[in-house]
């Protein structure tokens, strides 16, 4: 059977699968990680799925996988270093994709075509170009992505987002977005040999080719910007999710970044400081980051402060929700956060509404069009930072720039080819 004919053929079979009573769905992981594993653990629990294959280049993140499986299910999922050659040869009827960011864009690309429904991770993509063509592919697949963001099901996000919405904090004017950490210089970590088990050319792809060093894998690519786009491209995308989720604008008009390493003097190279001013037409956001100095100077480290006429709104993570009024005889309103343990997320609400998206035949809660839109607001500080100036965004290019809408794609690593 041939490329086109296996696509063809799994595309026309897949919502037949999906549409029967009962059934679990065959599920795949392709990204064998940390993340990965709490997403399979989701998808276990909710009595609709049984794990049959992981793809991951690296052996040992393929049996730790497996291990994790086992304690909690008597499924055994064949492991594959190549998601390609899995999706070949098992088939699933949903792919969930939670590997370094470099990699959202192909293997999710590739699984709708072959007719799967796919949890992709956030960002969804490297690059703003490559999130246009995973929404496209979307679409023509008639498939369901849902995009880990998971916020937009919490508890408190939700009231928060209701409060926001009634009008109770005012005009909103100004949204600053932000997320600070402690740290120092950091160390060196030298290049060396690849572990035993890790195909390194593989786990690099598409990106451009270098030695392996341990700072990258396991757990560290987000901060070298071959594979991630450091704090905006991991936290920023959570809180301008926030902000799009208020506003009823679809996107920026005119984003402004600047930053640089002026603290961190290890092996990264994504930036310690960072702050970019998004104008919209009814309001301006702001996004701030460093990697030093979180400390009790400021009551919140992470977040996003809505600021209106009738008080100021936080909107944070583990510490919930908290309404500031204007007016000093009002009192202050708290909301407390539910999050699953670990890591204080909300997987488990998300992988639900994603089941329930694939069984009615509806867009998700976190569709990749929304999780598109987040990503892009988030890559487009990186875009005017990397051009040294403002941008002005219509919603799918830089206005007038050409030089800065290169910044929307990069080439390609041979033989990978970048998506259209």
């Amino acid at each position: 059977m041939d490329r086109r004919t296996f696509f063809q053929s799994a595309l026309s079979a897949a919502p037949l699968l999906a549409a029967q009573p009962g059934r679990k769905y065959k599920t795949a992981l392709i990204g064998a990680g940390w993340w990965g594993g709490n997403i399979m653990r989701e998808a276990l629990a909710s009595g609709d799925c049984t794990a049959v294959a992981l793809a991951d280049p690296d052996a040992a993140q393929l049996a730790k996988s497996s291990a994790d499986i086992a304690r909690l299910s008597a499924d055994k999922p064949r492991h594959y270093r190549d998601y390609r050659e899995m999706l070949a040869k098992e088939r699933p009827d949903i792919c969930i994709v939670a590997t370094p960011d470099h990699w959202h864009a192909l293997p999710t690309i590739a699984a709708v075509k072959a007719g799967a429904h796919v949890y992709v991770e956030k960002p969804i993509s490297h690059t703003i170009d490559e999130g246009k063509a995973m929404v496209r592919a979307a679409r023509e697949a008639d498939r369901v992505v849902q995009v880990g963001l998971h916020r937009r099901v919490s508890p408190h996000p939700i009231s928060g987002m209701a409060f926001l919405k009634s009008g109770k904090v005012g005009k909103i004017g100004m949204v600053r977005t932000f997320a600070h950490a402690s740290g120092g210089a950091g160390v060196k970590t030298p290049d060396s040999e690849p572990p035993k088990g890790l195909d390194w050319d593989l786990w690099l792809g598409p990106a451009p080719s270098r030695a392996y060093n341990r700072a990258i894998h396991p757990k560290g690519f987000r901060h070298f910007l071959d594979y991630a786009n450091g704090t905006l491209g991991d936290w920023g995308v959570h809180w301008m999710d926030q902000v799009l989720w208020w506003t009823d604008e679809t996107h920026p008009k005119t984003v402004y970044s600047t930053g640089g390493r002026f603290v961190r003097e290890d092996s990264t190279d994504a930036p310690d400081t960072q702050i970019v001013t998004y104008e919209f037409e009814s309001f301006r956001a702001t996004w701030e980051q460093r990697h030093y100095a979180g400390n009790n100077a400021e009551q919140h480290l992470i977040g996003a402060y809505f600021y209106g006429t009738e008080g100021t709104f936080h909107m944070g993570w583990r510490d919930g929700w908290t309404f500031y009024p204007a007016r000093k005889s009002q009192q202050i309103i708290h909301v407390e956060p539910k999050l699953n343990d670990p890591d204080g997320q909300n997987i488990k609400e998300l992988w639900s509404d994603f089941m329930e998206s694939i069984r009615t035949k509806r867009r998700a809660v976190r569709d990749i069009e929304i999780g598109h839109r987040a990503t892009a607001a988030a890559l487009l500080g990186m875009v005017s930072l990397r051009a040294g100036r403002s941008i002005k965004w219509d919603g799918s290019k830089c206005v007038g720039d050409e030089a800065a809408n290169q910044f929307l794609r990069r080439p390609y690593r041979a033989p990978w080819e970048y998506p259209e």
